[in-house]
């Protein structure tokens, strides 16, 4: 039962967030898996490490994919070089059951991480500011009718 709340808590979390926060949550997820794998190889439980390196990895991939080089292809490049480090330090581990592999990864994890929460807080306030700009000018167009309705022009 608890298992079926937590998948409908998730599915209801994932289908209601911001794009912002999707990404949030897949840079949580990688990182949540690579510890997971990191404890794993440490308790010698290979099975387990490759199965979280796997989805830490295909995190990675997802990611990289929904980089959108339209918008702005030097940032992409930049982005995407980011992620194939990433890629490569989660399979390089997988691989040789590395942990110092996954604690250069997470590391990185954990700085883009951060550098996305705080797009993430600079969005939010920035949307917050714009729907306080927009209740304000609703309010102020009200007022404007309320105040000229009782008035003509041609008296």
């Amino acid at each position: 039962m608890a298992d079926s709340n937590d998948n409908a808590y998730l599915r209801d979390a994932v289908m209601t967030a911001s794009p912002e926060q999707l990404q949030l949550m897949l840079y949580d997820g990688a990182i949540r898996y690579a510890r997971q794998a990191r404890d794993a190889i440490e308790a010698k439980d290979f099975e387990t490490s490759f199965e979280k390196l796997t989805k830490a990895q295909n995190i990675i991939l997802e990611m990289n994919q929904g980089l959108n080089h339209e918008v702005n292809p030097s940032l992409c490049r930049q982005v995407a070089a980011i992620y194939d480090f990433l890629y490569r330090k989660l399979i390089d581990a997988n691989l040789h059951r590395d942990v110092s592999a996954i604690d250069d990864a997470l590391r990185v994890l954990a700085i883009e991480r951060q550098t996305w929460q705080m797009l993430v807080d600079k969005v939010t306030k920035a949307r917050e500011a714009d729907a306080a700009v927009d209740t304000l000018d609703s309010t102020q167009a009200e007022s404007a009718d309320t105040l000229t309705s009782g008035f003509s022009v041609e008296g």
